[in-house]
């Protein structure tokens, strides 16, 4: 990358950090292919993020890095550069790469931002908050070495429940002290953002939200509390994971069944 491309990429993620306003949050339709991120960007939106599940789909994987790390990289690149806003990459849990061979990808794919997930796909469990911490730090400091100030959103996923859409809403309240001490660890160790995906129930959020040390994105799933009332408890983003993607499926399946006659 060229100096000129490279104060470009650097403009861009301080475009993309100056955008979470508590109050006022940034809101991220999540696309999966070049088409869908100018659609987004036609529409007026600010930013383009990537949604993993519908990329890796698109690209004939299983989501949770079903696909190899290098085609997921590849069609974050061909985005970036066919829009003129900030990219955030949906990462995963970083393909099992080092830090600073992630943040090397996420140079070379022009991506103006991240999500780092807390999840085990190998394993199926929740990385010791503490490792993780650790490992998000190398990430930032990575990312310094190469003055890339790649905006880091740090998920947060024990409100999953083994399936998006979360925790049921007697349970989440209690998931909420947990959440916050993994939240506050990954903002301390230099994350920009924190994603508790799948956190929905208003009591839940309305705690975690007087708990937590820094910006918050919420998944707006089909349950989530109106944008306004996100916007009143304080959240700084606000993005829609794979259900755009979903639902455009869905649409495209009564188009085909539509043509039987």
């Amino acid at each position: 990358m060229n100096s000129s491309a490279n104060t470009d990429l650097q403009s861009r993620c301080e475009q993309l950090r100056s955008l979470h306003t508590p109050g006022d949050p940034l809101l991220l339709p999540n696309v999966w292919d070049v088409a869908t991120a100018r659609a987004v960007v036609a529409a007026g939106f600010p930013v383009v993020a990537t949604t993993s599940a519908g990329v890796a789909n698109a690209l004939g994987y299983d989501d949770h890095e079903g696909a190899p790390a290098g085609e997921m990289f590849a069609t974050a690149w061909r985005m970036a550069r066919a829009v003129e806003v900030p990219v955030t990459v949906d990462s995963e849990a970083g393909y099992g790469l080092s830090p600073t061979d992630l943040v090397a990808a996420l140079h070379d794919a022009e991506a103006a931002g991240c999500n780092l997930e807390e999840s085990d796909h190998e394993t199926g469990a929740l990385r010791d908050p503490a490792e993780r911490a650790s490992w998000l730090r190398e990430v930032r400091d990575a990312a310094a070495a190469i003055d890339y100030p790649l905006v880091i959103n740090a998920r947060v996923d024990v409100f999953l429940g083994g399936f998006v859409g979360g925790a049921e809403p007697n349970t989440q309240i209690d998931l909420v002290p947990e959440a916050l001490e993994r939240a506050n660890a990954y903002l301390a160790a230099g994350a920009d953002c924190v994603y508790p995906i799948a956190l929905w129930e208003p009591s839940a959020l309305t705690v975690f939200m007087a708990g937590v040390d820094g910006p918050v994105n919420v998944t707006r799933v089909p349950q989530t509390t109106s944008l306004d009332d996100l916007a009143a408890a304080g959240v700084a983003r606000v993005s829609w994971a794979l259900f755009l993607f979903r639902q455009t499926m869905g649409f495209f399946d009564e188009l085909l069944a539509s043509l039987r006659g």
